[in-house]
């Protein structure tokens, strides 16, 4: 894995257009996540903390994403291919996670799926953006 062959650009897209997906699919779903949380809405946490600390880590896996999607694709990677596993890592790692978190944890399967549903989309939308930014460096 050649980390100078990372183009930063589709990195930087790909982890704001996760980041906004996110932002979207949570203001959607706030209620049903805030009851399968079980956070009362009087209490909830008005810190931007979380917001800084998700899109640091949306970059953190975009740069991942890059990194693994070149390696995979011997450097030709693609829209499909960015997809397709994008949607491996999610299925790999972050429902499994997820599910075995949220069993640990006392939660029901609801939020798993909110949760999931994000992390899915968010894969996805990275995967698909350094796919079709190419995975190649501007010159």
């Amino acid at each position: 894995m050649d980390i100078s062959a990372i183009n930063w650009l589709a990195v930087l897209a790909a982890a704001v257009a996760a980041w906004l997906f996110g932002a979207a699919w949570y203001m959607a779903l706030s209620k049903p996540w805030m009851a399968a949380t079980k956070i009362d809405p009087s209490q909830g946490n008005r810190s931007i903390a979380p917001f800084i600390i998700s899109f640091v880590a949306e970059i953190l896996m975009a740069i991942v994403v890059s990194l693994l999607l070149g390696s995979l694709t011997f450097g030709e990677p693609s829209v499909g291919s960015g997809l397709l596993f994008g949607f491996i890592f999610w299925l790999g790692f972050v429902a499994t996670t997820l599910a075995v978190n949220h069993r640990y944890e006392g939660f029901g399967w609801d939020l798993t799926l909110i949760d999931g549903g994000h992390w899915l989309g968010v894969l996805l939308i990275i995967g698909a953006v350094i796919g079709w930014f190419g995975g190649v460096p501007l010159e």
